[in-house]
């Protein structure tokens, strides 16, 4: 079955997802879902339209998450989810340039772990201690210290166990004061968009890194031709 193709009428697709249409309404509104229209201009949803209800609905009802964390949720996955396609698609192309024998002789290398790069960033060296972290991002040290049990941010420890924060942890507890105090979301938001933060940092690394080691490849296959033709 195509996922795409827009089958249930508002009734339906409300029912299907535990709903009133008035909610499916509402979330139409605030940009959430997008269903199509007939010629006679009735709302249409597709069975992705319904996944993304249930997903709204989860959020919504089991984490709690406010309209406004749900819309970053969203938003965010659907990056995801194109970055993945672009990945994929990108790929698959400069491989076919690269033709079977070459593929055959020039395995993949390994790839950078999710979260992690090649290289330490100088983002990363721990420099603060929590007072100072603290202070740079206006919030309270117990306030870090909570944050730090939910597993939201992980200061790195010096040997006699004092918590040291990064740049990269700064900017982190600035988007979870933004998210928390100027959008209202909440810790289970919060973790929610963190991560799938992290996925996009991750996948984006793994993409340019593969991308660059291809081209790489592509490169020296177009040198050895050159050379080839130069000796006949």
């Amino acid at each position: 079955m195509d996922k795409d193709r827009p089958v249930y009428v508002i009734s339906v697709a409300a029912e299907l997802v535990e709903m009133h249409p008035q909610t499916l309404r509402l979330y139409e509104r605030k940009g959430l879902i997008k269903p199509r229209r007939s010629g006679g201009k009735t709302r249409l949803y597709s069975e992705r339209d319904i996944e993304r209800l249930r997903e709204i609905r989860r959020l919504t009802q089991e984490l709690g998450v406010n309209l406004a964390g749900v819309e970053e949720i969203m938003r965010l996955r659907s990056e995801l989810e194109a970055l993945q396609a672009r990945f994929e698609a990108e790929v698959e192309r400069l491989r076919r340039e690269l033709g079977a024998e070459l593929q055959a002789l020039e395995l993949p290398k390994a790839l950078p772990a999710p979260g992690q790069t090649a290289s330490a960033s100088p983002k990363d060296r721990p420099v603060y201690v929590i007072s100072v972290a603290a202070e740079l991002v206006e919030m309270h040290p117990q306030t870090l210290r909570l944050y730090e049990r939910k597993g939201l941010i992980k200061p790195r420890r010096s040997g006699g166990k004092t918590r040291l924060y990064s740049e990269r942890d700064i900017e982190r507890l600035r988007e979870i004061r933004r998210l928390t105090q100027e959008l209202g979301v909440n810790l289970a938001g919060v973790e929610e968009i963190m991560r799938l933060r992290s996925e996009l940092e991750a996948l984006q690394a793994r993409f340019e890194a593969e991308v660059a080691r291809l081209r790489l490849l592509l490169m020296e296959k177009a040198r050895e031709e050159a050379e080839a033709k130069e000796g006949v």
